[in-house]
């Protein structure tokens, strides 16, 4: 064990974190999202919903400062709307950067999440409870 690292981040995450740099993106995926059809590099956390994932990965890692949404969801598609208990959670836990988050196309996330560092499976339930997060710069 570790201390200050949150229990619900396994040793996997921990390093994909750790080798994460400035400027790489993170997806925190739910339950539905095909992970090993769009990236080779996953980890599972399946007692975990992902907003708990976003706040203890948070705990770890800085938002990308340079940009002015390095937070991305999955836009529903017409017809479907965000579960306002999921939207609510995800910003409570991004605290003064709820605003910086932008919503991207179901089939624009598919090829950027094809892109990213690695995506984390999360337990989660909830429909379009995807979250990327483009990691910033620590500061001394």
């Amino acid at each position: 064990m570790l201390k200050g690292v949150p229990a619900i981040i396994s040793p996997d995450l921990l390093a994909i974190l750790a080798q994460m740099g400035h400027g790489d993106e993170l997806v925190i995926s739910d339950a539905h999202f095909p992970a090993y059809s769009v990236n080779p590099n996953v980890v599972r956390v399946d007692a975990a919903t992902s907003p708990e994932l976003l706040k203890a990965i948070l705990k770890l890692i800085e938002l990308d400062q340079y940009v002015d949404k390095p937070v991305m969801m999955m836009a529903p598609v017409p017809g479907d709307n965000l579960d306002p208990e999921l939207m609510a959670e995800v910003k409570e836990y991004l605290g003064k950067d709820a605003d910086r988050i932008d919503y991207i196309e179901r089939f624009a996330f598919y090829d950027r999440a094809r892109e990213a560092f690695a995506v984390v499976v999360s337990g989660e339930s909830r429909i379009y409870g995807n979250i990327i997060v483009k990691k910033g710069v620590t500061q001394p």
